[in-house]
């Protein structure tokens, strides 16, 4: 890299002349940031040499605060030019961006370059009774609230109750957050703003106009409030009212339907059996009145008890005033009249303004339009908008401290990978498991299962998939990388211990693993381990075996026995033992023979080393363990952090290699602290004996003994002429 860059996210085009500095890490060339220029000049960078391209702000140890303020267009992911703005913006903000690069939790005030949060800064400071500070620090933007909680007017356009000065205009204001809600201030105090003042009075004007119009004579003929309750009783009875008239009709079109219309005996029967009231829904189902062809509706005496109450109020309310005359009966004709006198009524009703403003009444709606309130509250938003300016810079002044403490960290979580690769604590690192006497610090919180059974299994890693719980019912899942030490032990169903980015513990299950090489330790030890495993399994299919024909045997002998009186009447002349074919023997002695002679050939070339025995031995564990390391070794170097980054929304870059060396310091294993005393004896420890060696050793002993004597005619007497040494190779012995 000689200063010669192409510009970021084009890939074309020469840019300024700016000297970047690279390191090597997880095999990948990464810039190193030396000091405020090299982020100044952020824009100038490749974006093909950044090691992440976007990243989810879910899962991440990123405060929640500082990642809203980074994705600007809050669709959950930061991407390159997001990251460029912010950097842009602290170039304006910051005297020096080499502050940055030692993260604090304050700014001091000589270090702000914009004059309005410098002001904002001061102000803030004032608010929080410290005008001599020099410095604004977390804890003073972080209380940023409760510094306002006190301030009537903050520039946040609400205007709580308490700010109106004058109770009438508190009261009026009190009244509007009854019906239309309100809008926290920067205080929290609950208070309007102009959307709200505006919204309410539009809704009490026309609600109020509204209600003039159901003043005119033509629309109430009774006035307004005996219009109301008028048709209100003429509403609650008018469905029934139809139905009865309807009845009398059909009694009047055929005389047959005259007793059906009124309902028959057994309905009557069916109701007199239980327990009656006049607000049963089975009484109130009945006609109104006994119909009859031409017959008036009785406004009292005969009619359904259910509706009774009813009825006389609709004589009372709608029919004398509107109709006259103290009436003991309904015409059909007068009832289409009433219905016909309250149409407009109905109509205007149908009209009403669906709004809540009307639940304060027609008396306080008007005096709240009319009584001045509406220029009062609109000159107190007026009076709080105007310091918008003031409180805008001090929410700046938060952004300033918050990328004081975060926005280094994220450039070196992003544009290289140095606080993983320098043992920082990347942000994507969750905490650490504790399973199998190790530490796993290279734990991904695990966001998406069907990405991660699709992505992570391409890293190269032995991973282990846990689930985390905690008391009260919280869960999650992680993704732990094992990177030193074996697999013997791990498997699924295995329980840790998980601490989290904040000390919390949690219960962590092993639920799934992903096989891979996990050090060239444990490639070296591989093949005597299969070995080994082989051996116990074929020892236990022997067992096995052995047990099944023992207890086989048991069970003929135990029959034998049982039938010993019957066998011994059919007992028949055993067949004779069939001799020993000499092909067979020649064969074994052969077998014997070739084994015999590797063996000794073996054992004659290994102690023929002499003082180079020990290089011999060496070479023969590198021939049988070699292939299995070099294997290992190749894979472990492969090992590829980006495909679980990705599984998790990230957008990695490169190839964030995790080499041999770098990830045996993402696991420690187990060890004895410096300077611990030797252990004491164990009383309980079990008396070893190397069996296994002895036991070698005699095979090998005896199989050389035996080579050695057919070989040299030592077992020819004891040999069928076949089976020696002369007639199997030919020729004289040795």
């Amino acid at each position: 890299m000689k200063g010669k860059m192409e510009r970021a996210g084009t890939g074309t085009g020469p840019a300024e002349s700016h000297r970047w500095r690279f390191a090597r890490s997880g095999g990948v060339d990464q810039v190193v940031f030396r000091d405020g220029q090299d982020i100044a000049r952020l824009r100038e960078l490749d974006l093909k040499l950044w090691t992440a391209l976007s990243m989810p702000v879910r899962g991440v140890d990123l405060d929640p605060r500082t990642a809203a303020l980074l994705d600007v267009d809050g669709d959950g992911r930061i991407r390159p030019q997001e990251i460029l703005a912010a950097v842009d913006w602290a170039v304006s903000a910051f005297k020096d961006l080499g502050e940055l690069m030692t993260p604090g939790d304050s700014v001091p005030l000589a270090s702000i370059r914009d004059p309005g949060i410098l002001d904002a800064a001061r102000l803030l400071l004032a608010y929080l009774d410290k005008p001599g500070a020099d410095r604004v620090s977390m804890a003073d933007v972080a209380d940023r609230e409760t510094s306002f909680a006190g301030t009537l007017f903050n520039g946040d356009g609400v205007v709580p109750p308490e700010a109106a000065g004058d109770e009438p205009t508190s009261r009026a204001v009190r009244d509007i957050l009854a019906v239309s809600g309100s809008a926290p201030d920067l205080g929290g105090k609950p208070g309007i703003n102009a959307a709200i003042a505006e919204s309410f009075f539009a809704q009490a004007d026309a609600w109020l106009a509204w209600r003039r119009k159901g003043e005119d004579p033509s629309v109430a003929p009774l006035g307004p409030d005996a219009s109301a309750a008028a048709w209100a009783a003429l509403e609650a009875v008018r469905d029934k009212v139809d139905d009865y008239f309807t009845r009398c009709r059909l009694a009047a079109y055929d005389p047959r339907g005259a007793a059906a219309v009124n309902r028959d005996e057994a309905d009557f029967k069916a109701v007199a059996g239980g327990l009656l009231s006049p607000s049963a829904e089975a009484i109130a189902a009945f006609p109104l009145a006994p119909a009859a062809a031409g017959k008036d509706l009785p406004l009292g005496g005969a009619v359904n008890p259910a509706w009774a109450s009813a009825v006389s109020n609709l004589a009372r309310l709608a029919v004398e005033p509107v109709l006259g005359g103290d009436r003991t009966a309904l015409s059909e004709a007068d009832w289409s009249a009433l219905r016909a006198r309250f149409e407009a009524y109905a109509a205007w009703k149908a009209e009403e303004p669906g709004t809540p403003a009307s639940a304060l009444g027609a008396a306080r709606l008007a005096e709240l339009t009319a009584g001045g309130f509406r220029d009062r509250i609109a000159e107190l938003i007026a009076r709080d908008a105007a310091l918008a300016g003031e409180a805008a810079n001090i929410a700046l002044v938060e952004k300033l401290v918050r990328f004081r403490r975060d926005l280094f960290r994220l450039l070196t979580n992003y544009v290289n990978f140095s606080a993983f690769y320098r043992h920082q604590g990347a942000i994507f690192q969750a905490g650490t498991l504790y399973l199998d006497a190790r530490a796993c610090t290279l734990c991904v919180e695990v966001l998406d299962e069907s990405r991660q059974a699709a992505l992570a299994g391409l890293s190269g890693a032995f991973l282990a998939y846990c689930d985390l719980s905690r008391p009260g019912g919280l869960r999650k899942k992680i993704v732990a990388a094992f990177t030193d030490g074996d697999s013997d032990n791990l498997m699924a169903g295995r329980n840790g211990v998980f601490i989290d980015r904040e000390g919390r513990d949690w219960d962590a299950t092993v639920t799934r693993l992903v096989s891979n090489p996990i050090s060239v330790r444990e490639a070296f030890w591989l093949p005597y381990k299969k070995l080994a495993r082989m051996i116990e399994e074929q020892v236990a299919k022997r067992a096995q075996a052995g047990e099944s024909k023992a207890t086989a045997q048991l069970a003929e002998t135990a029959g034998t026995v049982a039938n010993a009186d019957k066998a011994a009447a059919e007992h028949k002349p055993a067949e004779p033992t069939k001799k020993l074919d000499l092909g067979t023997i020649a064969l074994l002695g052969t077998a014997i023979g070739g084994v015999s002679a590797l063996v000794a050939g073996f054992l004659q070339t290994l102690f023929g080393l002499g003082v180079f025995l020990p290089l011999g031995v060496l070479g023969i564990l590198l021939l049988i363990s070699g292939p299995s390391m070099i294997l290992a070794s190749l894979k472990l170097r492969k090992r590829n952090l980006a495909p679980i980054l990705d599984a998790n929304g990230w957008a990695i870059n490169t190839q964030a290699r995790i080499n041999i060396p770098f990830g045996a310091s993402l696991t420690s294993l187990a060890v004895l602290p410096p300077g611990t005393l030797p252990s004491l004896p164990d009383p309980f420890s079990e008396k070893k004996k190397p069996w296994g060696l002895y036991l070698l050793l005699l095979v090998l002993a005896v199989a050389a003994a035996a080579g050695t004597a057919w070989r040299f005619g030592w077992a020819d007497r004891w040999l069928p002429e076949g089976a020696r040494y002369s007639a199997v190779i030919g020729g004289e012995r040795p």
